[in-house]
């Protein structure tokens, strides 16, 4: 974002002003997180979550690379390399339990983030590269968390394994060849485990890859704000820095002290009990389960259980991925002028009294035995899940009436703005 009113950098010694020369990573720094970006003036803690998501991808990065170093991707050893771990590696039980559960935090500010966007449409021009660069991230998530699943190598990620990759056997013709070659066998083994190891190590670099295309995409139009007015005039911002680094400073002190009360009193609560058995390919478990942040998804797998036409589990695999796929095309699905759900009043009804119940089932029910009354409910909730986002999004968008917008953030802010006073040529001008 360029603005007139922007901060200038200006090296402070000799050796800044030689790095500005040479290699300008202060300067980028200054432009990128300092006060040299200016940022809406009106952010909200629902703006901390971005940062949030950064910092936990940092975690597992660094978490993942020392445990790296003491795991054997062999399917003989590795359940019994990972207690070696937790008993005998120096400082070994805190990198697993930081790694375990870095990865339930992370996705749980991903989904504020996503949820957030969601409510203020940060989807909308000229932010549509900015979402559809966090979609990515987010198929990225979830095929890096699953692959970390499997690497324990306990009941749950043994089985988890084979119902996953299973699915890949209903496409027609080529799904069992292709299931056959993805995991190197008939069933998960050693080929499986040292292939997801592997991807499991690579795919968080990438993810890294992509986050930075995110954040530069985001510098681009610059921050989105609660009330979708865009920038006008200095008034509407303040520097990102000391502003918004000391706001997202208290946010992280917050979330550390969650995590970290996680980590060191309840590490193994969002774990399955079973993934502390070693993986038995002649014992089924009675329920298997993938971690909770799966559990939207998995109810609408599980929620097709009529052949039409297809296979049901070909049309439980569509939709799985079709629940994702369909935000990439949120931009163009809601056609609304107005950003903010909070100017909104019919898409607001909808988002708290449909989206969000109708997923708070989905979590219930992915979780819940495969039996009635939870196959039932989550029918019903994937049918509202995409006709929220196909059919009701864009009627809404074309039918309802928005609540008057603010003339500015500073407006907004302050309740009121001297620039709303003056003629429109002049205020153009200001």
């Amino acid at each position: 974002m360029s603005f007139p009113w922007a901060r200038e950098y200006q090296p402070a010694n000799g050796l800044t002003k030689f790095l500005d020369e040479k290699l300008p990573l202060p300067r980028l720094v200054y432009n990128a997180v300092g006060a040299g970006y200016p940022v809406p003036r009106n952010l909200s803690y629902f703006w901390n979550f971005g940062v949030l998501a950064g910092f936990f991808l940092m975690v597992q990065i660094v978490t993942g690379v020392v445990l790296a170093m003491h795991y054997a991707a062999n399917a003989q050893v590795a359940f019994f390399q990972v207690e070696h771990i937790m008993r005998d590696v120096n400082w070994g039980w805190l990198m697993r339990y930081a790694h375990m559960n870095g990865a339930h935090f992370f996705f749980i500010v991903v989904y504020f983030h996503i949820f957030r966007g969601l409510f203020y449409s940060s989807y909308k021009a000229p932010r549509e590269m900015i979402w559809l660069l966090g979609v990515v991230i987010f198929l990225l998530m979830m095929a890096t968390a699953f692959l970390g699943y499997v690497l324990p190598w306990g009941q749950m990620s043994f089985w988890g394994a084979k119902v996953i990759t299973g699915l890949f056997g209903a496409i027609p013709l080529v799904g069992e060849p292709l299931q056959v070659w993805l995991v190197g066998g008939y069933a998960p083994d050693n080929a499986a485990l040292n292939r997801f190891f592997s991807l499991h190590f690579l795919l968080p670099f990438v993810i890294l890859g992509v986050v930075i295309l995110h954040v530069w995409a985001l510098h681009i139009p610059g921050s989105s704000n609660p009330t979708g007015v865009e920038v006008k005039k200095e008034s509407d911002t303040l520097p990102f820095h000391p502003y918004y680094t000391a706001k997202d400073g208290f946010g992280l002190g917050v979330a550390l002290i969650l995590y970290l009360s996680l980590v060191f009193f309840v590490p193994n609560i969002l774990g399955h009990a079973d993934n502390y058995i070693e993986a038995n390919p002649l014992a089924t478990p009675a329920h298997i389960l993938p971690e909770w942040y799966f559990f939207p998804f998995y109810a609408i797998l599980r929620a097709f259980t009529v052949d039409f036409i297809l296979s049901a589990k070909l049309w439980g695999v569509l939709a799985m991925f079709s629940s994702i796929l369909v935000w990439f095309f949120l931009p163009w699905l809601d056609k609304s002028p107005v950003r903010s759900g909070h100017y909104r009043p019919l898409f607001r009804k909808f988002f708290w009294f449909g989206l969000i119940p109708c997923m708070v089932v989905l979590f219930i029910c992915g979780g819940a035995p495969a039996e009635e009354p939870y196959v039932m409910l989550s029918q019903i909730a994937t049918a509202y899940y995409f006709l929220h986002f196909l059919v009701f999004l864009p009627l809404i968008s074309s039918i309802e009436k928005p609540e008057p917008l603010p003339y500015s953030i500073t407006e907004a802010v302050l309740g009121t703005d001297d620039d709303a006073k003056l003629p429109a040529s002049d205020a153009v001008k200001a």
